[in-house]
C-alpha cells in the first residue's frame, strides 16, 4: 500500500534535531582497548572503578588488564581466540574483558543467570576456548563444557576487589573468601604472574565483542561487533548524555547485556569517568552507592527504577548529583515517569536499539524528550516505517515496521549466514536492518512503538524468545504441547505464561510451582514462565501448528 499523498513518506523525514550536536560524529579509528590505554595515559592515578569501597586508578586499570592480556597469550591464546565471561557485575568483569580485548581475542558476554544447558550452548556455537567465572559459578561452568572447545577457566572471587571493611551493605556471595576450585586456575595466579603482552594486532574492523541475542526460531544467536560499529555508539553516547572526565557513572546495567556493554563499561572508560560498580541490583546499595560516589549518570531499566522509588528510606538519600537516568529496551509508565521527574527534577531518557545495534539506534533528546517514545534516529543513521509486506515505505503517523541502518549495525550472526541475510532488507538502493518492530513516526521524528512483528517477550526489558522457551519446556516428561506467549504485568512491563498440555494421567497430579522450579534450574530467571496453566487444548492450523496467535490475542483480550 502506498503512503497517502497528502502526507511525507517516512523515509525522506528528516525532523527534530538538537541544535548543539551534529548529526555525524568524528569517531576515533581505533580499538576499545586502546580507550583503557589512552585513559590510562591521561588520567593515571584519578578513580577509574569504585569496587564497594575499593577504589582502583586508571594506571591499575589497564596495569592488571595488561598482565591478564600477557597471561591469556602465555596461555596460548590467538588473534580471534574467544574468551567467555560469566559473572555478576564487577572488577574482575572490566578487567578480563579489557586483557581478553588487549589479547586480540574476542569477548563473548554470558548472564551469570544462565545454566548449564544454556551455557553449553553459548560455549559450543562460540567456540570459546578461555573463560572466566565467578568461583561459586565454575561447577555450572565445567559442567557445561563437556564437548565443546574450552581449555582453560579463570575462577575469580569477587571479594578480592570488595575490602573487608566496606562501607556498604553487602550480601554474603559478595564477601566470600578465595577458595579452590578444580580444573580452574585462581584470578590472582593468573594477574600476578605479571606477564607483559605482546604489541596489539587488532585492527578497528576486527570482530571483539560477540554479545548472544536469543532469536525467534530457536537458539541465542551471536552478533559480531567490531570495534568500530561499537565504537560509534560508545563515542555518540558519551557526547549525548555530557559525560565527561571524572563524571561518577553507575556500573548498575548488567555488563554482559548490550546496556551495560555501552553505559556501565565503554562510555566511561572512553570519556574517563568513574565506573561506580553495581554487582546486581539492589535498590537500597544503589542508592547508598549514588548518594556516596555522588554518581552522574545511570542506565537504569523502568523496573528498576520502579523499585527504587518505592523504597520508603528514599526520601533520607541525597541523590541530587543525579543528572541523566534512561535506558532502552522497555516503555517507562507514565506515572512512574512523572514520580521520576517530581522526585528528582530530571525526565527519564528513553531511548531504542538492539544487541545487532550495539545497544542504540535512536535517542530522546535530553532537552526534548517525549514520554514513551523511543527517540529520534541516531548519529550518522537513518531510520523510516515500511509495510512489513509490500516493503513500501509508509506516511509520517502510519503504523508499519521500523527499519535502520547505520555504521553501529553488527556484522552479522556468527556462523549463520542465512539468519544474517534474512534481518536485512533492500530499500531505495540500500541495505536496512529489519527490527521486526511496529511503530510509526511522528511531524517531528519521533519513533513510537506499538505493536511486534516477531514473538518475542519483553520482561523488565530483557528480550524472551517464546520458542527458545518451549523449546526448554518440551524436555519435561509431562509436557505434550507448550505454548508460550506474554501477558501484561504493572511492574515487568510483561511477563511470561506457559500454557501446557499435558500427556495423560499428569493433569491431576500437576504442580505448577514444582513445574516452574524444574523450569529455573534450565533457564535463566528471566525466561521461567511466572504463570503456568494446564489446558486441554491448544488451537492449532489444518496442519497441526499451534496457532500461537490466537493464543496471545486470546490473553490480551483478558486484560
Amino acid at each position: 500500500m502506498n503512503a497517502p499523498s497528502d502526507k511525507p513518506s517516512s523515509l525522506d523525514l528528516k525532523g527534530y534535531w538538537p541544535k548543539r550536536h551534529r548529526r555525524s560524529l568524528t569517531v576515533p579509528r581505533t580499538t576499545l582497548a586502546a580507550n583503557l590505554s589512552v585513559a590510562a595515559l591521561r588520567y593515571g592515578d584519578a578513580p577509574a572503578i569504585h569496587s564497594l569501597g575499593r577504589t582502583l586508578s586508571w594506571r591499575e586499570f589497564a596495569a592488571e588488564a595488561d598482565a591478564f592480556a600477557g597471561w591469556l597469550q602465555q596461555a596460548g591464546i590467538a588473534r580471534g581466540d574467544r574468551v567467555l565471561i560469566y559473572m555478576q557485575n564487577s572488577a574482575q568483569w572490566l578487567i578480563a574483558s579489557f586483557g581478553a580485548m588487549r589479547a586480540d581475542a574476542v569477548v563473548v558476554p554470558v548472564s551469570p543467570m544462565n545454566r548449564a544447558d544454556e551455557l553449553h550452548h553459548y560455549l559450543k556455537d562460540s567456540g570459546a576456548r578461555f573463560a572466566v567465572c565467578a568461583q561459586e559459578l565454575a561447577p555450572a561452568l565445567l559442567d557445561a563444557a563437556k564437548g565443546t572447545a574450552l581449555e582453560q577457566v579463570v575462577a575469580a572471587t569477587y571479594s578480592d576487589y570488595v575490602p573487608a571493611d566496606s562501607p556498604f551493605n553487602l550480601p554474603d556471595w559478595l564477601r566470600s573468601s578465595r577458595v579452590a576450585v578444580a580444573g580452574c586456575v585462581p584470578w590472582r595466579d593468573a594477574i600476578d604472574a605479571g606477564h607483559a603482552p605482546r604489541a596489539p594486532q587488532a585492527t578497528p574492523e576486527d570482530l571483539c565483542l560477540l554479545p548472544y541475542t536469543s532469536g525467534s526460531t530457536g537458539l541465542p544467536k551471536g552478533c559480531m561487533h567490531t570495534s568500530a560499529t561499537f565504537m560509534h555508539n560508545v563515542a555518540g553516547l558519551a557526547l549525548w548524555h555530557g559525560i565527561t572526565a571524572g563524571d561518577p557513572c553507575l556500573g548498575v546495567a548488567p555488563m554482559y547485556h548490550v546496556s551495560g556493554l555501552t553505559h556501565s563499561i565503554h562510555v566511561p572508560v572512553y570519556a574517563g569517568a568513574c565506573i561506580v560498580l553495581v554487582p546486581r541490583w539492589e535498590r537500597r546499595l544503589v542508592a547508598q552507592l549514588i548518594e556516596h560516589y555522588r554518581v552522574v549518570h545511570a542506565s537504569m531499566a523502568p523496573t528498576a527504577v520502579i523499585d527504587l522509588l518505592a523504597d520508603p528510606d528514599l526520601a533520607r538519600r541525597d541523590l541530587s548529583s543525579l543528572r541523566r537516568i534512561g535506558s532502552g529496551g522497555s516503555r517507562m509508565p507514565d506515572e512512574v515517569w512523572k514520580r521520576l521527574n517530581d522526585r528528582m527534577g530530571i525526565p527519564y531518557i528513553e531511548a531504542y536499539g538492539m544487541t545487532e545495534a550495539a545497544a542504540t539506534t535512536h535517542n530522546n533528546p535530553a532537552d526534548r524528550p517525549k514520554r514513551q517514545c523511543l527517540g529520534i534516529t541516531w548519529f550518522d543513521s537513518e531510520s523510516c516505517v515500511i509495510d512489513p509486506e509490500t516493503l513500501v515505505p509508509r506516511a509520517v503517523g502510519e503504523p508499519g515496521e521500523i527499519v535502520m541502518r547505520g555504521p553501529q549495525m553488527f556484522k552479522g550472526y556468527w556462523n549463520r549466514p542465512e539468519d544474517t541475510a534474512a534481518a536485512w532488507v533492500t530499500l531505495a538502493g540500500r541495505e536496512w536492518y529489519r527490527s521486526g518492530d511496529i511503530g510509526y513516526v511522528d511531524e517531528e521524528g519521533y519513533f513510537f512503538m506499538t505493536d511486534r512483528l516477531k514473538r518475542m517477550i519483553n520482561a523488565s526489558g530483557f528480550k524472551v524468545w517464546p520458542a527458545e522457551v518451549e523449546s526448554a519446556l518440551y524436555a519435561h516428561p509431562d509436557v505434550l504441547e507448550a505454548c508460550v506467549v506474554g501477558v501484561s504485568d504493572a511492574y515487568r512491563g510483561e511477563t511470561v505464561k506457559a500454557l501446557l498440555v499435558l500427556r495423560d494421567g499428569a493433569r491431576a497430579s500437576f504442580d505448577a510451582e514444582a513445574f516452574a522450579g524444574w523450569a529455573r534450574e534450565r533457564m535463566a530467571a528471566y525466561k521461567v514462565p511466572r504463570i503456568i496453566e494446564a489446558v486441554e487444548a491448544l488451537p492449532k492450523s489444518q496442519v497441526g501448528k499451534i496457532l500461537w496467535r490466537e493464543v496471545q490475542d486470546r490473553e490480551n483480550a483478558r486484560g
